[in-house]
């Protein structure tokens, strides 16, 4: 289709375009990427070229003259041994995105505040677009998948916090991806969730790769009777929440999270990871504590600047 010049075109400038059609991938863009990725995992290291080869992939030749632009534009270092770190240029740039984008920056206090009246690790979960990213970590969480940079998918059983104050029709889509077998619980899940203002993880850790992997084979090319039979065993591996009549003496707590609003939208949530079992007065102490600390984020972010 040929692109026709938009209303905001004038001589002189460089028109807009309407229905410009999507340009492909960059693999060099790509490479770049992978190479400040992997140095930006280990902030306090330098890594060796041959390192950074096994790690990306990438041949000697197209590392080395990565990371020889890179070194030149002050984005990486290379120290007297002839390793790579990040270099003061990348810093700066860190420095002015964080202006763009302040939720990061207002949520540490808080999100310290949290981790150390507790003494448990804290992270900061962000939505993008359909998933939900961990975009700061405070403290050493127990548990290997909390982790700086881990997307999990905005599906359920995932995301309670972020779903339980959408819009009726964004709740009935994120509930329809759910194996059938669990809808009735997640829609009253949400309900209790809403009500008492955050959410619960009851999930053991042991069972995290076990479900991962059933629930691959259920997204996996496979027949309908295998795909149901694969959603039964999710769902007697995994009780989603407590609903308030299920809390007992003593309560398996891995998570407890508190949403972040913009307006009416929660684009993110303050998650606290006890990792532990809980009484209910402890679990609801806890619990206000961390809906205060994400109230705390919503308030700053909606305060002039």
């Amino acid at each position: 289709m040929t692109p026709t010049i938009g209303p905001t075109g004038h001589a002189g400038q460089e028109p807009v375009l309407e229905n410009e059609p999507e340009t492909a991938p960059s693999p060099p863009t790509h490479r770049v990427v992978q190479v400040v990725e992997l140095l930006s995992r280990h902030p306090a290291e330098h890594l060796s070229l041959a390192r950074i080869i096994r790690a990306t992939g990438l041949s000697r030749g197209t590392a080395h003259a990565i990371l020889t632009q890179l070194t030149a534009d002050g984005w990486t270092r290379r120290d007297t041994d002839g390793n790579y770190g990040l270099g003061q240029g990348l810093l700066a740039v860190a420095r002015r995105t964080e202006t763009a984008f302040p939720l990061r920056r207002l949520a540490r206090p808080p999100l310290r505040d949290l981790a150390t009246h507790h003494d448990i690790p804290v992270f900061l979960a962000e939505r993008d677009d359909d998933a939900i990213v961990i975009t700061e970590v405070i403290g050493t969480p127990s548990l290997p998948w909390i982790r700086q940079g881990r997307r999990l998918p905005y599906a359920p059983p995932v995301a309670r916090e972020f779903v339980a104050w959408a819009p009726d029709s964004e709740r009935h889509a994120w509930l329809a991806r759910a194996d059938p077998a669990q809808t009735t619980r997640l829609d009253a899940v949400l309900t209790a969730v809403r009500t008492r203002g955050y959410s619960v993880e009851r999930l053991a850790d042991e069972a995290t790769p076990l479900l991962e992997a059933l629930a691959a084979l259920r997204d996996s090319p496979v027949t309908d009777p295998l795909r149901r039979r694969l959603g039964t065993l999710i769902a007697d591996l995994i009780t989603v929440d407590y609903l308030p009549h299920e809390l007992g003496t003593e309560n398996a707590v891995v998570t407890v999270a508190a949403p972040i609003f913009h307006g009416d939208t929660v684009t993110a949530a303050v998650v606290a990871c006890p990792d532990t079992r809980l009484t209910a007065d402890a679990l609801a102490t806890l619990g206000a504590a961390t809906v205060a600390a994400a109230h705390t984020v919503t308030t700053a972010l909606t305060a002039p600047r």
